[in-house]
């Protein structure tokens, strides 16, 4: 099979490539605009791979995925503005990017007759919930104008599908953690400061509550789904490691030998949401189940962020 991958010079689309290329025979063209998130030194070993091929591309010139797409049975589609703080202050360009971009991406699908369409999305579409988890028939109550795009994009994709029969699958992510994330994101920023001896800004009280997933389980996730999901359908992929804010950064000071003299508290940011959880009832019933504890984990995360300086350091001199 030969997958269009979307985004994928960013951190779970460069994950995703690796696991394809590791555990199948498929080809895959990853198609990217290497905006400030997606970075050519996250695939540049890959590029003497037979099965692997690189297209410098934006999903909203629509004659640039005309040109690539066509000939691909599947699309993976990962690319997407993804930060939260830079939604409250630049939301055109997730609007921009994640609605019109998506839409572009179904439409040429479609024309294309491809055989998958899976799109990404996050577990922040449904908002904040203080006890229990969503399922995936839930509401849709996002609260930042990330979430907000990324939940357009959700019911662009599946109306697609609706009104002219794109086989379009969705999944819906928890946090996910691992080697190659931009060094904005919270862990990655909070371990490149400790390793620098630079103090971590801590939101509001420390308490608000994520669930934190393994990259590498993710990626099994999404290719479960993409091969063995129902067209149409919605499958939430988390983790279950529910942690506060507070509680992650202490896990964080503990692997660097830093203490709490390096935490910096800070105001709130708007909107911030309480607590993410999702029911991943669906994803399990199809034969996923997560192989890394967080504990192991996070341990290896801080060290490839130790042993891979010159990955994150010129990435880190932009922000």
């Amino acid at each position: 099979m030969r997958l269009f991958v979307t985004g994928a010079a960013g951190f779970i689309g460069s994950n995703y490539v690796r696991h394809v290329l590791e555990t199948t025979d498929d080809a895959i063209t990853v198609f990217d605009a290497l905006t400030y998130a997606g970075n050519w030194a996250s695939l540049a070993d890959l590029e003497d791979n037979p099965r692997f091929s690189f297209v410098h591309g934006d999903i909203c010139d629509r004659a640039a995925v005309e040109a690539a797409l066509p000939g691909h049975q599947a699309v993976v589609h990962f690319a997407a503005e993804s930060h939260v703080d830079r939604s409250i202050t630049d939301p055109d360009a997730f609007i921009r990017t994640n609605c019109d971009g998506t839409n572009i991406l179904c439409d040429v699908a479609g024309r294309a007759e491809v055989e998958r369409f899976l799109h990404i999305s996050t577990d922040e579409v449904y908002g904040s919930i203080d006890e229990g988890s969503f399922t995936e028939e839930d509401s849709l109550a996002p609260r930042s104008p990330y979430s907000a795009s990324k939940a357009g994009s959700d019911l662009i994709a599946l109306s697609h599908y609706t009104t002219h029969g794109l086989p379009v699958i969705v999944t819906r992510s928890s946090n996910n953690y691992g080697p190659y994330q931009f060094p904005e994101k919270l862990i990655p920023l909070f371990t490149s400061n400790l390793l620098d001896g630079i103090k971590v800004p801590v939101y509001g009280d420390g308490k608000n509550v994520r669930d934190w997933c393994h990259v590498a389980d993710n990626c099994t996730g999404v290719d479960l789904v993409l091969r063995k999901g129902q067209v149409g359908e919605i499958y939430n992929i988390g983790a279950g490691n529910e942690f506060t804010n507070l509680e992650l950064t202490s896990a964080l000071l503990e692997l660097t030998g830093s203490d709490e003299s390096m935490i910096t508290w800070v105001e709130d940011r708007l909107g911030h949401d309480r607590r993410y959880s999702i029911d991943i009832s669906k994803v399990t019933a199809l034969g996923w189940a997560q192989q890394h504890s967080f504990e192991d984990g996070l341990a290896d995360t801080v060290r490839w962020y130790t042993d891979n300086r010159s990955w994150w350091e010129p990435l880190k001199a932009r922000l």
